[in-house]
């Protein structure tokens, strides 16, 4: 039996409580989907089957570069972060695999495993990382990693990676994703081809050391920790790695890793196209890698980014099946909160998709409407898609409104009784 970390009678009170409004909202937009041709119970099963992995290091308070202000009840390590994942999950019902951090949550790979299994998660991509430095190790990442001019410390570092596979494989993670912060602060401080052959041979290590139903996701970012150049700063390097690799390498695409008003939408299509999409860290961001909540800024955009899912995946493209997990960085939230929002707005996104028009939008698209195309794609955008995520979310055992369920629920002056209070740090995103 699952452990619960909210009792399960007071998720079956509150949705009582819900339940009557919530049939009859349902029932209304049933209605009126059925008038567009669109089955409500479909859409609903799939939405229901629709998960995204959450980030152990997500439920912790970030910062920024500037300062860090600590959360009450932050959790103490590893175990405590599964906790409060198993509340995400418990109330949503849609994020049933939690993505580790090595070094940050290593730990015995037998008690990891014990305690996932006692709260019902498993384990999602395993995250590398070579952009700070851990306590004890032999060579410094300030100058790079897998980049570095050091063969020293580009061996700790494809070592590190190893590593990271090696407990994935224990814990039942079948993907590795790499993100580094190597790059160069001034012109001139780097030799732009030289380091990113390093980069490439270096990955090829780690690439060698994959089991056969692995993949390997590298992320790409415009900029920072480096500000001047980063080694995988765009799409089209992050596809030359991919290609260059083979075929277990895969791009992940970041929302919040690209310029104010990139098109990341046609970017997805792209890979899509060419096969090399691996996955997503979704997230939101105004002027840069903010890690704010998915969707708090632009919905629309992630919504056109969910367009573009359900396009292929209704056409049917072949080994379709990108990896979804959220990154983000709270610092002003409490970060359950965030988090439980966040999955439910990639839910509302990928449910809204759903609906849209497809054979009319072809037809728009082949007689060149452009006004018909777009209000296609926003006539399924305004639809709200509130009580399908709601009654999938009851069905499965979750909260009808879990935000309401887990303030009631008085989570957070729990473990912050059972948790002693972080001495405010520096800066540094957790």
């Amino acid at each position: 039996m699952t452990d619960s970390r909210i009792a399960p009678d007071l998720v079956a009170t509150d949705n009582d409580t819900r339940a009557t409004a919530l049939k009859t909202d349902y029932e209304a937009l049933g209605a009126t989907l059925a008038r567009r041709g669109v089955d409500i119970e479909a859409v609903t099963r799939k939405v229901a089957e629709f998960f995204v992995a959450v980030p152990s290091w997500g439920v912790g308070t970030g910062g920024t570069r500037f300062a860090r202000f600590p959360g009450t009840g932050e959790p103490r390590g590893i175990f405590d972060k599964l906790d409060d994942c198993a509340v995400i999950n418990q109330l949503t019902q849609a994020t049933p695999n939690v993505s580790l951090h090595i070094p940050w949550d290593k730990a015995d790979v037998s008690e990891l495993k014990a305690k996932g299994e006692a709260l019902g998660l498993g384990f999602d991509a395993m995250n590398s990382n070579t952009f700070s430095d851990a306590p004890g190790q032999a060579h410094s990442y300030k100058y790079g990693s897998l980049s570095h001019t050091d063969a020293a410390t580009r061996a700790q570092a494809v070592e590190h990676n190893l590593e990271c596979i090696e407990i994935g494989k224990a814990l039942g993670s079948k993907a590795l994703t790499v993100w580094i912060g190597d790059g160069s602060n001034f012109p001139g401080q780097s030799h732009f081809t030289k380091a990113f052959e390093r980069y490439l041979a270096s990955m090829a290590d780690i690439y060698k050391a994959l089991p056969d139903d692995w993949k390997l996701f590298s992320e790409h970012k415009m900029y920072e920790p480096a500000f001047y150049s980063t080694i995988v700063q765009d799409w089209g390097t992050n596809y030359l790695i991919a290609q260059t690799l083979g075929p277990k390498a895969y791009c992940l695409v970041d929302l919040g890793h690209h310029a104010p008003n990139t098109n990341i939408e046609m970017i997805v299509a792209r890979l899509i196209q060419f096969g090399k999409l691996g996955g997503f860290h979704f997230n939101d961001s105004k002027y840069g890698d903010d890690d704010l909540d998915a969707g708090a800024i632009d919905p629309y955009r992630l919504f056109l980014v969910f367009n573009e899912l359900v396009d292929a995946e209704q056409r049917g493209v072949n080994d379709f099946n990108p990896a979804h997990m959220i990154d983000q960085s709270h610092n002003v939230t409490d970060p359950i909160e965030s988090l439980i929002n966040s999955a439910n707005e990639i839910r509302r996104a990928y449910a809204q998709a759903l609906l849209v028009d497809r054979k009319a939008l072809s037809a728009y698209q082949d007689d060149n409407d452009a006004l018909m195309a777009s209000e296609t794609l926003k006539r399924a955008y305004r639809a709200d898609v509130e009580p399908i995520l709601a009654e999938a979310r009851r069905r499965a055992g979750g909260a009808i409104d879990p935000i309401a369920v887990y303030r009631a629920s008085g989570y957070r002056r729990q473990v912050a009784a059972e948790r002693p209070a972080s001495a405010a740090g520096g800066g540094g995103i957790i």
